[in-house]
């Protein structure tokens, strides 16, 4: 086990009859949003993208497919036709129509019943196809179809690129909450995962997890879909068995976009860690020994978001998560301990993007450097809360670091802590147990 000194300085790096029915119908709706939810003003009527609070994707038919019955999803928001949908006003609630196909948004056979698919239909104004808004926050709405009162979701909850949509009982999980987008203006930071309230007494960190067994791996482990490791421990061999510092290591396991990778130990040596391609999840993942980063972050899109969720990593010389690629990347639930810096969002990448990264709900043990550093100057953001850090009686962890990125030679670091544009928390978000 190597061994620090913690002020060693490291690099920084989604007919009247009838009409009466349907009204009926969505005031039930309208009765159950009451129970989640305001329904206070909706947008104006007009063309918008629609991002799944939980995952950053937008709502889309899957492959612009034209045909009655294809099952809605969500992907990467890329603002093409069939990730546009046309909102229109019909009796007491809306028509969400694509605009690839002008077709709507609908349940199939207009169930009442949890779990049912929502696909694309011919319009027809029936209660299946109405849906009414309730105001979360801002732009950020519940989507419930007047036909039983069921909220728009992704299925399972999903994150993952090509996740499909149902709808579900309406309650407060965060996939059944979406964020309206005027068309044209996809943001280039996707809607905040409602942070984890911190605890009210923060206790220690959770136990690290028991390695079930152990697996040499000699060449880069790629992952697509879901690869469910049951906490086996993963270590490198052969061109994988170093744990140093060098750059352009390989990965010990690479993630296809949209990816999930859960309940998996990565012990030493480690290698390059993980490299994520696009969007993905990592769920309940442990590094041991971090060896030259723990997780890598690539792929251009201001779109892509990245989720961590659980887990931790500990003897990280320099970073644990660097963030090269573009878009978003959330971390929730996870410690860290004897590290350099959580997350660094690259300081001197040849190609450089607006990068975003939500820490939420961490445990930090000291020794450590500085929990995120990000480039203001390209436009970067890092929003903080319910962090608690061990053991750091001289304050010496910075919690944000900024820094003037490049795209070569060095960065220079330009200031630290808390402010309105860039550094997003406040004291509050930061206990310390010392």
């Amino acid at each position: 086990m190597r061994t620090r000194n913690q002020h060693a300085r490291r690099r920084g790096g989604r007919a009247a009859a009838s009409f009466v029915a349907i009204a009926s119908l969505a005031l039930a709706g309208l009765t159950a949003l009451f129970a989640t939810g305001s329904a206070t003003a909706a947008p104006a009527a007009g063309s918008y993208s629609l991002s799944n609070a939980a995952s950053g994707l937008c709502l889309e038919v899957p492959g612009a497919g034209t045909s009655d019955g294809v099952q809605l999803g969500q992907r990467s928001c890329s603002g093409a036709s069939n990730q546009t949908w046309q909102l229109k006003a019909s009796g007491s609630g809306y028509t969400l129509a694509a605009g690839h196909s002008a077709k709507c948004a609908g349940v199939r056979d207009a169930s009442t019943s949890a779990g049912k698919a929502v696909e694309q239909q011919s319009c027809t104004g029936g209660a299946g196809q109405v849906w009414t808004l309730a105001q979360v926050s801002g732009d950020t709405y519940q989507v419930v179809n007047a036909n039983g009162g069921k909220c728009l979701n992704v299925k399972d909850s999903s994150t993952a690129a090509g996740a499909l949509v149902q709808q579900n009982s309406c309650d407060s999980v965060t996939s059944k909450r979406w964020t309206f987008t005027a068309a044209g203006s996809t943001p280039t930071d996707p809607p905040t995962d409602p942070p984890t309230d911190p605890p009210t007494d923060p206790g220690s960190p959770p136990s690290w997890p028991t390695a079930t067994s152990s697996q040499a791996v000699t060449s880069t482990m790629k992952v697509s879909g879901t690869y469910d490791g049951g906490l086996k421990r993963f270590y490198g061999s052969g061109d994988l068995g170093s744990d140093g510092q060098d750059e352009d290591q390989p990965a010990l396991i690479e993630l296809a976009d949209g990816a999930t990778l859960q309940n998996v130990i990565l012990g030493s040596p480690a290698a390059d860690g993980v490299h994520c391609l696009g969007a993905c999840t990592l769920k309940n993942v442990w590094w041991e020994d971090v060896g030259e980063d723990a997780a890598t972050f690539l792929g251009g899109s201001s779109s892509l978001v990245r989720t961590i969720d659980g887990g931790g990593a500990k003897q990280a010389d320099d970073k644990v998560f660097q963030h090269n690629g573009g878009g978003t990347l959330i971390i929730k639930n996870f410690q860290v301990k004897d590290f350099g810096k959580l997350y660094r969002s690259c300081g001197n990448c040849s190609t450089q993007y607006g990068r975003h990264v939500q820490v939420q709900n961490v445990w930090v043990t000291a020794p450590g450097d500085g929990l995120v550093g990000i480039n203001p100057n390209y436009g970067d953001t890092a929003r903080l809360s319910g962090v608690t850090i061990y053991d750091d009686g001289d304050r010496d962890i910075d919690i944000c670091t900024k820094y003037k990125g490049v795209t070569s030679g060095e960065p220079s670091q330009t200031g630290t802590g808390p402010d309105s544009t860039n550094c997003l928390y406040a004291t509050s978000d930061i206990t310390y147990v010392d």
